[in-house]
């Protein structure tokens, strides 16, 4: 039974758990795959210019080039990417849709949320580990303050905080009530997460775009901003090749073309490691392949096997409402980029499209 069929019917009903909760840690608790050391290219700043490789230069089984391009198309994409070591190895377009069009990351953009926390911990404007009401203000909940003490910003980071996710994006202290303790419970919750962002507004007196923006985007070379979709949340538009420079950055474990844009090596692995003891796929909102069981958006039943069993378990990803996505593979040296229509199952994060694509993708890389 596909994923899909499973989400829709567990989406009807919501079971608490209970489990013993996990604090930060400040040294990587989890040895990820590593990516062997490569020879990584990187586009100029502000640039069109981008070194290309053909499917046949990588060695690659291009007779499954045509199939892999006639699926996305049917399955309402835009714009897909796959960098190898940094050079354009595939760059579709589809419909009207050019190099130069913007598009929403939707939850795939909560990747740059949390790089960007990275960046103001090590600027020293916060602490993870610091109460969130420190930078939110004291009653930022309805919960008595005991209980709104509990709630840190790394709790923020792992979708932890204990609070009610049925009113999903909203953001004020009345419907940011009480479930459970912070820690004990794992929910995909999007107020918290961008929460973050006044987080760091609050933390570094500047703008959250402004940080953003000088600190991350304009290093990277990147274009996009941010803009609500319905005055609550906070979503990300960008071309795909920006989405796939931020690729490149997290692929390269935070440096750019040898500037480095956060030092914080310790961060950085657990950004990309398990991040908690209740969904094991899940980093600092960072979905996880390779592991042996994860929980979906919505629910609060755990799975067993892969997130995405076709793809490599070192895969980790950004993923997105209506299937915008962002992979990468350290091992293969892999950034790869979907933005497009949802392809039919309507989800916050992961889909079955995941592994479709992925069962395509095998066989070209193969």
């Amino acid at each position: 039974m596909k994923n899909s069929i499973i989400y829709i019917l567990i989406s009807f009903f919501i079971i608490s758990c209970s489990t013993d909760s996990i604090e930060p840690s400040n040294t990587n608790t989890e040895n990820q795959e590593e990516s062997e050391v490569r020879n990584l290219y990187f586009p100029p700043l502000q640039s069109a210019t981008w070194e290309t490789m053909s499917v046949v230069e990588a060695g690659w089984d291009s007779s499954a080039e045509e199939p892999l391009r006639d699926f996305l198309d049917q399955n309402d994409t835009k714009a897909f990417i796959i960098l190898k070591d940094g050079q354009l190895l595939v760059e579709w377009y589809f419909d009207d849709h050019t190099q130069n069009t913007s598009w929403y990351w939707a939850s795939a953009g909560k990747t740059l949320t949390a790089f960007t926390v990275g960046l103001a911990q090590e600027d020293g404007f916060l602490s993870i580990n610091d109460k969130s009401s420190n930078y939110l203000g004291q009653n930022w909940t309805s919960l008595e303050e005991e209980k709104e003490d509990l709630i840190t910003v790394w709790h923020q980071l792992t979708m932890t905080t204990g609070l009610n996710d049925l009113q999903f994006d909203c953001v004020t202290a009345n419907c940011l009530t009480y479930v459970s303790d912070a820690g004990n419970r794992w929910a995909y919750h999007n107020g918290p997460y961008t929460l973050l962002q006044s987080v760091v507004q609050s933390a570094t007196q500047e703008d959250w775009s402004d940080y953003f923006n000088t600190n991350l985007r304009d290093r990277i070379g990147m274009d996009g901003f941010w803009f609500s979709t319905n005055d609550l949340n906070n979503v990300y538009f960008s071309t795909a090749r920006s989405m796939a420079r931020f690729g490149l950055l997290n692929l390269n474990n935070g440096i750019w073309d040898g500037e480095t844009i956060l030092a914080d090596t310790n961060y950085i692995s657990d950004m990309k490691s398990t991040s908690q003891n209740i969904n094991d796929a899940y980093g600092y909102l960072w979905w996880l392949n390779g592991k042996s069981a994860y929980r979906a958006p919505g629910s609060q039943l755990e799975f067993n096997g892969e997130l995405i069993p076709n793809a490599p378990t070192d895969t980790y990803s950004g993923l997105g409402k209506n299937d915008q996505k962002l992979y990468i593979v350290p091992s293969q040296g892999l950034v790869i980029v979907r933005m497009g229509e949802d392809t039919g199952e309507n989800l916050l994060g992961p889909s079955s499209f995941d592994n479709e694509l992925w069962e395509r993708l095998t066989l070209l890389i193969n």
